[in-house]
């Protein structure tokens, strides 16, 4: 009894915890600017992600209206080899370049490169997935990095 009580207490003390997506439409309204149109070039996927992530921004209008040129590259590099010549470890390097324009003048030109260095597995499908939601993993956090770095521009 005395332990059902903790577990229903505990989790009504953690239900009302106050957790907010951080780059939700409410929390949105914080940043000082907006996105007026985004061009992208390479990746595919990490393109996508960034464009799922700036949704909000371009639905907003701002004193602040940026134009992006996104530029991202991602490639995996066999990083060490077996005595047969197979790879044991790769590690995936992706790197997205970003043009900031304010109406025709460049702004600035923001470079973020995020790596991440894993094992190979025998099993290729499970590799193929892990290496897709690493790609989607860092893509967020390159994402949540340039969101970041364009509300700190004057």
């Amino acid at each position: 009894m005395l332990k059902k009580t903790i577990l229903i207490s505990f989790f009504l003390l953690t239900l009302s915890c106050g957790y907010e997506a951080i780059h939700s439409k409410k929390n949105s309204i914080d940043y000082n600017f907006s996105v007026s149109s985004i061009n992208f070039q390479g990746d595919r996927d990490i393109n996508l992600k960034i464009k799922q992530k700036f949704n909000n921004y371009i639905l907003t209008k701002k004193d602040k209206k940026f134009i992006l040129d996104v530029r991202s590259v991602s490639e995996k590099i066999v990083t060490a080899k077996d005595p047969a010549g197979d790879p044991t470890d790769f590690e995936n390097i992706t790197t997205t370049e970003v043009e900031v324009y304010i109406g025709v003048d460049l702004k600035r030109k923001i470079k973020i490169k995020k790596s991440f260095k894993y094992s190979n597995s025998t099993n290729k499908f499970d590799l193929k997935n892990y290496e897709r939601q690493l790609k989607t993993n860092l893509a967020e956090t390159i994402s949540d990095e340039l969101i970041f770095k364009l509300s700190n521009i004057r």
